[in-house]
């Protein structure tokens, strides 16, 4: 069986049941602005950065294919590559983590 839990939404306590799986879900990491993760699974398909290299808000990253398309990762701001943490091929979960901005 379920075990029940409360939640305080907004002010008021809600009762409920929390599944196993929602129990076992991937916690949410705390960002600190620098750090791009995969919003969806995927696989890398482009790295168009390198360590080091000076960027723009809005260049392009790196290309993740999910679910048949091609998705283009860019900065959300201007910066300085710090990490890669993908190569072409690999295989990304939700929330892992891509590049690394100064």
């Amino acid at each position: 069986m379920h075990e029940e839990h409360t939640l305080h939404v907004d002010g008021t306590d809600y009762r409920t049941r929390l599944t196993p799986k929602f129990q076992r879900r991937q916690q949410i990491r705390p960002r600190t602005g620098g750090e791009l993760w995969a919003a969806i699974p995927g696989v890398v398909w482009e790295v168009h950065v390198e360590p080091g290299a000076p960027v723009a808000a809005g260049d392009l990253l790196l290309t993740l294919e999910a679910m048949k398309m091609l998705n283009p990762i860019v900065a959300p701001r201007a910066g300085k590559v710090v990490k890669v943490h993908v190569r072409v091929g690999d295989r990304v979960a939700k929330n892992q983590p891509l590049i690394d901005l100064s």
